[in-house]
């Protein structure tokens, strides 16, 4: 499915239509909010995001192994392996698995740490912990009140914000703004956009940590570019985000091919593809994510796979000390916990 776009507008004839389903789903939300979750002696850093769509979670979460393996901290991450066949608990091996068994995502996770897809989330903590990692890394099931977070991030898009501010299906939130930022701890936006402040005031209200981060593409691939015209497809929450960054780096896409999140490509879709980028002489340009659930086949997905070029990006924080010194006091805490005898 795609986010309607009268979610980014302000409320109108459609979202008023929705809005009795809104109010039940926001009622439902928060009283799941008030179940107590399952506690576990590994600290559970939780990364999500407030509304429905791509805000920039996943390349947030990688960001934040980076740095914690950085300051010596043995991290993992927990997916629930959204679309993939495997129910878990099971740690994600990139040479046996692809996205049809464990989901798109845990294949970018764990090229930064290990990765544990299972269903249920709290059985792949239960497996974390045993294993003796220093932190649990969810990337997503910030709404789910199964587990307990020892800290959560929220992650927007400044660009997008949160939409016109209604709950599911009259807007973009997946709970009440209110609910969500009362159970988080910091807040991540990313960019700088007006739009962000419908969130930006609340959280700072609330005196909640903000940190500002930024997205930027990989310099050598867009080296490799060069000057051929770009056909750009991605099966994302907002596959804009992909062309956008294109046009930002002085690459514009002579066509932008968008597709649903974790679509999965069908070889009308490859045939489709392949025909645009020979008609228009042009260099195939994806995300990562979409590349891995491509296969490295000799079918036309195969084919499709070697003729595009995957354009990766990174996430950097504007202040990475004091995230650190934020989350540093839960792991050691957690760490002596386990040690005590």
């Amino acid at each position: 499915m795609k986010a309607p776009s009268f979610w980014w507008r302000r409320a109108g004839f459609l979202a008023l239509v929705f809005l009795p389903i809104s109010i039940v789903i926001a009622l439902v939300a928060r009283l799941r909010f008030r179940r107590k979750g399952k506690s576990f002696d590994i600290p559970v850093i939780c990364v999500g995001n407030p509304v429905a769509g791509g805000a920039g979670k996943t390349p947030t979460a990688i960001a934040l192994a980076a740095l914690l393996k950085e300051a010596g901290y043995n991290p993992v991450f927990v997916s629930r392996g959204y679309r993939g066949r495997l129910s878990g608990p099971v740690v994600v091996d990139p040479q046996r698995h692809r996205a049809r068994d464990v989901g798109d995502e845990p294949l970018l996770l764990v090229r930064t740490a290990p990765t544990i897809v299972s269903k249920d989330r709290a059985a792949a903590v239960a497996l974390a912990e045993k294993e003796g990692y220093d932190a649990v890394i969810m990337d997503d099931g910030f709404q789910n009140p199964s587990l307990t977070k020892d800290y959560s991030f929220l992650v927007v898009d400044a660009r997008r914000g949160v939409g016109n501010g209604l709950v599911m299906p009259s807007g973009p939130l997946r709970a009440p703004l209110g609910d969500q930022l009362d159970r988080a701890d910091s807040l991540v936006v990313i960019g700088h956009a007006p739009e962000a402040q419908t969130i930006v005031r609340p959280a700072a209200k609330r005196a909640m940590r903000i940190f500002e981060a930024a997205i930027a593409p990989d310099k050598a691939v867009v080296e490799r570019l060069g000057d051929l015209p770009i056909v750009a497809y991605a099966g994302l929450g907002r596959p804009s985000k992909l062309f956008d960054t294109l046009k930002e780096i002085g690459k514009p896409p002579v066509k932008g091919i968008g597709f649903p999140d974790h679509h999965r490509f069908k070889p009308k879709d490859a045939n489709r593809l392949l025909t645009e980028g020979w008609y228009h002489a042009a260099r195939l340009v994806t995300t990562e994510k979409d590349m891995t659930r491509l296969p490295g086949d000799e079918t036309i997905l195969g084919e499709l796979k070697r003729n595009s070029i995957a354009l990766p990006v990174t996430l950097t924080f504007d202040d990475r000390v004091t995230i650190l010194r934020e989350l540093k006091p839960i792991i050691e805490r957690q760490r002596r916990r386990r040690r005590a005898p």
